[in-house]
């Protein structure tokens, strides 16, 4: 667990500062790529209309096993073979964790939005939010662009980072590679549609567990970090947002940290949004929090998920000495 713990603060470093080089995976696939390869083919062949929905059901539940499986013993065998290399072995596995966090992409992302709206005005932020959230952009007015990329933000800041970290330090590699691939079949086939309401409920049910853990320890690295970044009292509305009005979320998972990031920031998030042309009412989360989302929350947003980084490698770094 000592040494886990320290290649994952290594890992954790190296995603800040490097991130995914775009260069790399031009020329090669992507990890999550080939696993987005592996379930598309499994689909196509056992997902189809003509099939009884218990058939599709069934088949969807081998599937997401199979693959499960896949992840667990690949991820087992490389952890083996790289363990016999010594020193070079865990930097390597360091570098192969790196690859499945998601924090400087996703501040990358999100910054781009901010700047989008102050270069190019409300159609320049509505072009970079498109690339992070499934809403229709043309129905956002500037502040609805701002939720969206601070929700977008709270909500991966949870499965793309706190999720996969976690995963690896209870499991290893074979853990980490098991959560993105159910993370991956989840945001695939996991949708309550005609198509995939019972190829991928296996999937989704499997995927709100694996998220369950980290979704609600993210609230409390977020709290640390409104703690340094706004002081004790966003530390507080932090907790208290969460624990208040992440119910009001669609997802069991995703309102912990959206609830914790609006409490933090003071602002209300979520409420009704339109997918596809097709209007969906939700409640606001933190609905006494101002109304009117600017780029200086998502700055701020921004700030305080960087420093919750920070805390997620300090936190491995102080487990890795006290075991």
């Amino acid at each position: 667990m000592t040494v886990t713990l320290l290649v994952l603060a290594v890992a954790l470093v190296l995603d800040r500062i490097v991130g995914d080089p775009p260069k790399l995976w031009s020329r090669v696939p992507h990890p999550v790529v080939v696993f987005g390869w592996a379930i598309s083919a499994l689909d196509h062949f056992l997902n189809h209309k003509r099939m009884q929905a218990e058939t599709r059901k069934f088949n969807g539940a081998v599937v997401i096993g199979v693959l499960l499986a896949a992840c667990l013993f690949v991820g087992y065998v490389v952890h083996d073979l790289l363990m016999t290399l010594g020193w070079i072995g865990l930097i390597a596995e360091a570098v192969i964790v790196a690859f499945f966090l998601a924090q400087k992409s996703l501040a990358d992302h999100v910054g781009a939005v901010a700047t989008g709206l102050r270069r190019g005005g409300l159609e320049g932020g509505r072009q970079a939010v498109s690339m992070i959230v499934g809403r229709d952009p043309a129905t956002l007015d500037e502040p609805a662009v701002c939720r969206a990329a601070i929700e977008s933000l709270a909500e991966n800041f949870s499965d793309g980072v706190v999720a996969p970290a976690l995963w690896y330090a209870l499991l290893g590699l074979p853990g980490l590679l098991a959560y993105k691939m159910l993370n991956t079949a989840d945001s695939m086939i996991g949708h309550k549609n005609a198509k995939y309401l019972e190829f991928g409920w296996a999937s989704a049910r499997l995927d709100d567990v694996a998220n369950w853990p980290a979704a609600r320890l993210s609230i409390f690295l977020l709290a640390a970090s409104a703690w340094v970044v706004q002081g004790a009292r966003s530390a507080r509305a932090t907790i208290d947002v969460a624990l208040c009005d992440s119910g009001l979320h669609r997802s069991p998972n995703s309102g912990w940290p959206e609830a914790a990031m609006a409490g933090a920031l003071g602002i209300g998030l979520a409420g009704p949004r339109i997918y596809d042309g097709v209007r969906v009412e939700e409640p606001m989360i933190n609905a006494a929090g101002r109304a009117v989302a600017t780029t200086a929350d998502v700055d701020q947003a921004l700030k305080i998920f960087n420093r919750a980084c920070d805390t997620l490698v300090l936190a491995a770094v102080v487990g890795a000495i006290a075991l």
